[in-house]
């Protein structure tokens, strides 16, 4: 695949993924919103759980909340799912291309653990896979006798993740597949728990039986962990412009800071409608969060730590380098300006000349050596454009 459609790709998908994650992310807090801002209703009638007043666009909105008992199903009825599936598909699309097309980004650091691209690529998507696995074995079976022990096992299958993560990925790659976990946890909550309820939902009612209060938790508690997963996953979603947190030898340790602030930031935000004191225990939680991520970055290295890194970076540099490697620098967007050929002329013409000069003294001249065959005047040319372009993209 050609680096040009590879970034097309990439630009398209991100563009989608943006404006899908907005529209999901603003809807689910809308609806949070409204539920915990609905007043009685001024009618009484049983079946209403309660209304509110809107302003907005230069008008007045009315909006009800209701159960519909013994009353007709309303056409047409407007679903909110799309924003969720469009979001997982295109992130899922921009993680591949990212990352797992035409070698553009490294997957590993092979200062950490040296493996193969294969096992790399099984270890990243194998992440998220199992990672969903344990989330929904852990709620179906555990977190119907306990949700405290289901929320402890959880969070400490997270850690895990994050530690194994950062051990073997690269830092930027772990913090974007920790993200892509949860995304992923989130999006199979609508689409495996969510929307199946509903389903049930409109049919029991469509058939006259009413709401089924079991249905409509179920559906409840998944959404609660989507609330709070929002502000991690926003924060993970554009980790890669801080290289000095994901660059960090503490960079799981950061991580978890990140989680614990975005779902800590979320639950006052959730009971601000009862807690007088919010305002206090948001700056309290937001200036926590800050002193935490700055102290851990502020850790100076050891002299152990910095001998360690010195060996791993002398071994790294000691490594033979292969063709995939060398691929991905070639791919890069600067090298493929540099290579091109109008910007080829900006090249010094002597460090090509010593390239060509070092190589013809390996090899022999043809004037020198009777027994090189000597080469015609199309591949020579052909040479010193390829010798140009490796010059320029080192």
């Amino acid at each position: 695949m050609s680096s040009h459609l590879l970034e097309l790709l990439d630009l398209s998908f991100r563009w989608v993924h943006v404006i899908a994650g907005i529209m999901w992310i603003g809807n689910s807090l809308l609806f949070n919103w409204l539920d915990r801002n609905l007043r009685p209703s001024a009618r009484g009638a049983p079946e209403l759980y309660g209304d509110i007043w809107l302003l907005h666009s230069g008008a007045f909105y009315f909006v009800e909340k209701t159960s519909l008992a013994g009353q007709p199903m309303p056409r047409p009825l407007h679903w909110f799912k799309w924003q969720a599936y469009t979001t997982w598909l295109s992130g899922a699309a921009l993680l591949l291309v990212v990352y797992y097309l035409g070698g553009r980004a490294l997957l590993t650091d092979p200062s950490k653990v040296p493996l193969a691209p294969g096992v790399v690529m099984t270890v990243g998507l194998g992440s998220i896979v199992v990672g969903w696995l344990v989330y929904d074995m852990v709620w179906t079976f555990v977190g119907r006798r306990s949700t405290t022990a289901a929320a402890a096992l959880s969070l400490a299958a997270l850690v895990a993740m994050v530690i194994s993560l950062t051990s073997i990925l690269s830092g930027r790659a772990a913090f974007l597949h920790v993200g892509a976990l949860l995304a992923t946890i989130m999006a199979a909550n609508v689409a495996m728990t969510i929307v199946p309820s509903q389903r049930q939902l409109v049919a029991s009612v469509g058939q006259g039986r009413g709401v089924d209060e079991s249905i409509s938790a179920r559906a409840k508690r998944v959404s609660i962990h989507n609330n709070y997963f929002t502000f991690p996953v926003i924060a993970l979603m554009v980790s890669s412009h801080f290289p000095a947190v994901y660059g960090h030898r503490w960079n799981w340790l950061l991580l978890l800071v990140i989680v614990a602030s975005g779902a800590g930031v979320r639950h006052v935000l959730n009971v601000r409608f009862t807690y007088p004191r919010w305002k206090t225990a948001l700056a309290a939680t937001m200036v926590a969060s800050v002193v935490a991520l700055f102290a851990i970055l502020s850790v100076s290295v050891s002299d152990n730590d910095a001998t360690a890194g010195a060996n791993a970076a002398a071994a790294v540099a000691n490594r033979p380098v292969s063709f995939d490697d060398a691929r991905r620098v070639i791919d890069r967007p600067g090298c493929r300006a540099w290579s091109s050929s109008s910007s080829r002329s900006c090249c010094s013409s002597r460090r090509p000349r010593r390239l060509r000069t070092k190589a013809m003294s390996r090899h022999g001249s043809p004037a020198s050596s009777s027994s090189s065959p000597a080469r015609s005047p199309r591949k020579a040319s052909r040479t010193r454009r390829s010798t140009s372009s490796i010059v320029c993209c080192r």
